[in-house]
Parts: structure tokens; sequence; C-alpha cells
């Protein structure tokens, strides 16, 4: 038995929909080298979407497919939320009916008009996860890893690229993209980073984060080149984003603090703890390199959150309510 029968039997509607999903399900195993788990998934949204449009009384071949209505779809969406799927769920479905259907258009057998006239589902944006202050400046301190075996030098750098993620809210590409030109130092007291979209945008850097970067470099064993990077590896080539992660992941523990504590989690920190102390969200905004305020407005919601926990744990009414 081949890798694409069980996906055959699995699957109603006529024979020539089920001949193309499987060609549909190969290309995206082996053209697209999408993940085994991808690609049971979007397997899995056909079948549903198939097997509804059976239950509606119609066991579809391709011209029935390439006829659908808008209407159908919005049924089978309505049903699935109804079944309590969540959007994300039923945007990846769509995704992947969208995906079959631009297979069937190139292979020359029609568009299926109705999944162009039909919008994702919107999906509520997941709040970002601030660190507590306490936990932010200690991860930006070598000191919290002053009883691991790694030479002073690797403690400094790691604890200066997390200064600069929380102490001026770069992104790692970012942090790690800086050159050894770009380092601020000597009275330099910003940076030039380039963001998404490849646009500029110039950095303050507080006395802290100066003093952290010089650090490192005091004790970094390599001539860095000015145009070469300014944050390298135990073998003097670029530092990889990996190794910052493997670095806050070795703290977490230390410090108490969930899997969500990520090298991001100090950006989002650097926001919302802007936002706490009343700061500007326009001037926010230009510091995070946001396109639009409305990226950064996400951070009122996470202040608000952590107000509303604050108020439901310590105020009198709350607690007697």
């Amino acid at each position: 038995m081949s890798d694409a029968e069980p996906a055959d039997l699995l699957l109603p509607g006529a024979p020539d929909v089920r001949a193309a999903a499987i060609t549909w399900l190969e290309g995206l195993a082996s053209e697209r080298r999408l993940s085994p788990n991808t690609v049971e998934a979007y397997r899995r949204d056909l079948r549903q979407f198939l097997a509804h449009l059976a239950r509606q009384g119609t066991n579809p071949d391709i011209p029935a497919l390439i006829r659908l209505k808008p209407r159908d779809l919005r049924g089978f969406m309505a049903a699935r939320r109804q079944e309590g799927v969540g959007g994300r769920s039923l945007m990846r479905g769509l995704a992947g009916l969208r995906s079959f259907a631009r297979h069937l258009d190139r292979e020359g057998h029609g568009s299926v008009a109705a999944l162009a006239a039909v919008r994702s589902p919107k999906v509520e944006r997941r709040l970002p996860r601030p660190l507590p202050v306490a936990a932010a400046v200690a991860m930006a301190s070598p000191d919290i890893r002053a009883g691991e075996e790694r030479p002073p030098w690797v403690l400094a750098r790691d604890a200066a690229v997390l200064a600069l993620l929380y102490g001026s809210g770069l992104r790692i590409s970012e942090a790690l993209g800086l050159t050894r030109r770009d380092a601020p130092v000597d009275g330099t007291d910003a940076v030039t980073v380039v963001g998404k979209g490849q646009k500029t945008r110039s950095v303050p850097v507080i006395a802290q984060v100066q003093a952290a970067v010089a650090e490192y470099l005091k004790l970094c064993p390599y001539a860095l080149p000015p145009d070469g990077p300014l944050f390298v590896g135990a073998k003097g080539g670029p530092l990889s984003p990996r190794i910052v992660q493997l670095a806050v992941a070795s703290m977490r523990g230390a410090l108490g603090l969930p899997d969500t504590a990520t090298p991001h989690a100090l950006r989002h920190s650097f926001a919302s703890h802007l936002l706490g102390r009343q700061g500007d969200l326009r001037a926010i905004q230009e510091l995070l390199g946001h396109a639009s305020l409305a990226t950064t407005q996400v951070y009122t919601k996470v202040d608000a959150a952590r107000l509303l926990d604050a108020f439901d744990s310590a105020h009198p009414r709350a607690r007697a309510s």
C-alpha cells in the first residue's frame, strides 16, 4: 500500500476529487517540503469540508467544487464554529482549501471563485507576556549565571545582547545585526538598526546598556573588524540567535519564569514597562519600529491586564466580591 492510499480511503467525494487530493498532498510534502503534521492537517481540513458537503446532499466532483458559492463556504465555517473550532483553526482550514483550489486551477480544472469571496475569520491577537521588571533586569546581568562553567567574556556577551533587547527594545535579529562600528560605546548613545521591511531607525541606548556592551568588548578575546559582527560566537564567527535563546532558557529556572520568558519577551517587557511608566504610545511605536500604531496599541491591553490582576489580588472590594 502506498503512502497516498490511506488519504484516498479517508477522503469522501468523487474519484476525480480524491485523485486530485492525493497529487496535491504529495506535492505539499515533496515539492513544498511542508512538515508531515502540516500535510496531515491540510488533509484533515479537506476531508472535513468534503464530508460537510456530503451531509448537505452533495457527493462533490471537481466540477461541483468549481461551482461552489460563497454561502457553501460560509455554511461550512459556521458549522465548524458550532463544533467549537476556534478562529485560528478555521483560518488554517481555509488556507488548506485555498491551497487545494490553487492546485485544481494549476491542473487546468478551473478556479474555485467562491474561496476568493470569503474572508478569513478574525483571530484575536494574543497578548505578549512581559517579564517582571526584576526578572528582566536580572536577565541582562552576567551575575545570574556566575556559577556556570563558561568564560567570563561569553557571560558578558550574552548580558550585553539581552541588555539591548530589554534596554532598547531591539529584536534579536537587530541586535545580532549590529557591527563593531555600531557599538554604543565611547560616547555613542544610540544605535541604528535595520528592522522589518529593511527599514532603519535610530534607537537610544541608556548608560547601563552602554556599560554592558563596553564590558563585553573589554573581555572579548577576538579582534573585531569595524564592519564585522559586534557579537561573536565561541569561535569568533557571527553569534547565532539559538545561543542567546539557550542562554535565556538556562536562566528561567533560577528566576522561576515560564517557557514564555524568551529573548523576544524582553522586547515586549521594554514596551510594557515603558507604558506602565506613562510612556508615550507614539514614541514607543517609533522605538520599536512598528509600521502601524495598532501594533503598538496591543501593549495598552497588556498594561490594562496587569492593572486588573493587581486589582483582583489587592483591592478590598475585589476580595469581598
